[in-house]
């Protein structure tokens, strides 16, 4: 795939004077750096018959300005838009918009061979979310569906051991996060405990999406005998990401939902929430914890 034909540098910060209240001392003035969140706007650019192309207003999603790609690729894929990145002929940002949307809307080319027959997944990301109308038992069967990477299969052994120091090599490697105690963070570990990847960003959703693009630009995909990490809690939309990324093994600093630990439990996802380096709670398990 071929990059963005122009790079738009943009700041992930913001400074604000701020007045921080103490009781009972006396107010102090001073400033705070506080993270930036803009929107994004999605555009899928289609080709048709007679080179004519066809642009689809797809998306739009609050997010920290950056790695704008790998979150566009990583959300296409686990849609179930594209199979691999290389599905992505060219992305680029639109420069027939607004001075203030520039940098915000973004135009993605897919191949010629790549056939948009059903936009209903996509449309699925504009509605469901922790206040969504559609129920448990819907939600599942429509994974059933699209699923293609059985983490059931993918079989390893993990002592508690390896679980406790995880928040602290995430923690170490949340830059934006130690600024301004305004990101979410997702990270990936081998069975080893080595740190893959790890992305920031003011939604736990993109987070997440930007990534599983970097993973999938590394090729690494489905993440087999890995543990996906999260500064939060554990939603549905999370864990469906990291199911479809094959994710075996789902750990949270937060708690689940209950859709969240169904999910889990119908396809064979190990599933912890309240991490810390003292304690955990295990929701759902296959046999791949050794519990000493």
């Amino acid at each position: 795939m071929r990059r963005s034909s122009k790079f738009i540098e943009r700041n992930y910060y913001r400074k604000f004077s701020t007045l921080v209240v103490y009781k009972p001392a006396v107010p102090l003035h001073s400033e705070d750096t506080v993270i930036v969140e803009e929107p994004l706007e999605i555009r899928m650019i289609c080709s048709k018959d007679n080179d004519v192309y066809e642009s689809i207003p797809l998306y739009t999603t609050m997010r920290t300005p950056g790695d704008d790609e790998e979150l566009i690729i990583g959300l296409l894929f686990s849609e179930g838009v594209i199979k691999s990145s290389q599905d992505v002929e060219h992305i680029s940002y639109c420069e027939n918009v607004e001075e203030d949307r520039m940098g915000n809307v973004v135009n993605v080319f897919l191949k010629r061979e790549v056939s948009i027959r059903d936009l209903s997944s996509l449309l699925r990301v504009s509605y469901i979310n922790s206040a969504c109308g559609l129920c448990g038992k819907l939600a599942i069967e429509y994974l059933k569906r699209i699923l293609v990477n059985d983490v059931r299969e993918d079989f390893f052994i993990l002592n508690d051991e390896y679980f406790y120091y995880l928040p602290e090599v995430l923690k170490e490697h949340q830059g934006k996060f130690s600024l301004t105690g305004g990101t979410h963070a997702c990270a990936v570990f081998d069975e080893k405990g080595n740190l893959l990847g790890v992305k920031e960003d003011v939604g736990r959703h993109n987070a997440m999406d930007k990534l599983i693009g970097y993973m999938l630009r590394s090729n690494r995909i489905p993440l087999k005998r890995t543990c996906l990490l999260v500064s939060g809690r554990a939603s549905y939309e999370l864990v469906y990401k990291a199911l479809t990324a094959g994710v075996p093994v789902f750990a949270s600093i937060g708690a689940p939902s209950s859709l969240a630990v169904e999910l889990a439990k119908e396809f064979g996802m190990t599933l912890i929430g309240f991490l810390s380096k003292k304690r955990f709670v295990v929701y759902n398990d296959i046999g791949r914890l050794a519990i000493q």
